[in-house]
């Protein structure tokens, strides 16, 4: 990763991490790799997973919890017109921020952990409520039934990728393609764009 890319303020990566709600997650048992998309939620330092208690992801967990988590925040998409006159396919690119974490996983065992994972989870995706509290007898055969997981991280990057490495005349072209198609992702783009190019 080029370094004027790298995102290194936690606080950054875990604004993304709070913000978005699918991750992939990606495993590899006898050289065998498999990826598959998830819901997730960061809750002091570790993504929290559930689902079924058996499967191809869990056996695959079982023999092997080494792991890699992959969440993208897509922002816009340039068209190559946007920062080139030359009517090349080349300068066409989509800014966006990833994070990647690498780790182990750990099954959950701890009926209050898995009580307060699924909670956070609960917060995320359903902020406005309108649900009984996790913790209320009559989850005790749900909770037991779902597998929770968790990836702890031991490395963790992010990749904040807004024209950062581009040359002036080529960033303000793009500033202003964006500002002039003027969709909501298109100003939001734009103003990260400034923010990182001032730091």
């Amino acid at each position: 990763m080029k370094q004027i890319f790298e995102m290194t303020d936690l606080s950054q990566i875990e604004a993304v991490l709070q913000t978005e709600s699918y991750g992939t997650l990606a495993l590899c048992h006898d050289d065998k790799p498999y990826s598959l998309p998830l819901n997730f939620v960061y809750h002091e330092g570790a993504f929290y997973f559930h689902g079924a208690k058996s499967g191809r992801k869990i056996r695959m967990l079982q023999a092997n919890p080494a792991a890699s988590f992959s969440v993208t925040q897509a922002h816009a998409l340039i068209p190559s017109f946007f920062s080139s006159d030359e009517q090349l396919a080349c300068p066409a690119t989509h800014f966006f921020k990833s994070v990647i974490a690498e780790g182990e996983v750990v099954f959950v065992e701890a009926y209050n952990e898995k009580i307060a994972a699924l909670t956070v989870l609960m917060q995320k995706l359903q902020p406005e409520g309108g649900y009984k509290p996790l913790h209320e007898e009559v989850y005790r055969k749900m909770i037991d039934a779902t597998c929770v997981w968790k990836l702890v991280p031991h490395q963790m990057r992010g990749k904040w990728k807004f024209g950062q490495h581009l040359p002036e005349e080529r960033f303000e072209k793009i500033v202003k393609h964006l500002h002039t198609r003027g969709e909501k992702v298109d100003m939001e783009t734009a103003a990260e764009m400034q923010v990182l190019r001032s730091q």
